[in-house]
């Protein structure tokens, strides 16, 4: 669980990051319609994903905390399944 945010950006970047990988995955499937409102600006401006040529792709910082996310995931899911 995360600690409690300190300010109310703090709090959003932690949103963003908890549904990070949901968001990719929707993007993979072509269904960018259902990645709530606000949320694809919000990547953007934080560096995680960009457009390129007319499509969202991950950049190099949104990557590294997907793999840091799949990470952390996979440690939870070794300890619980012990």
């Amino acid at each position: 669980m995360t600690p409690p945010a300190s300010s109310p950006a703090a709090a959003r970047r932690d949103a963003l990051r908890d549904r990070l990988l949901p968001t990719v995955e929707l993007l993979r499937q072509r269904r960018a319609a259902e990645i709530p409102e606000g949320f694809i600006d919000d990547y953007v401006t934080l560096h995680w994903m960009e457009w390129r040529g007319g499509s969202l792709k991950l950049t190099t910082t949104g990557e590294n905390v997907c793999k840091h996310l799949t990470t952390l995931l996979n440690r939870a899911g070794s300890r619980s399944a012990r």
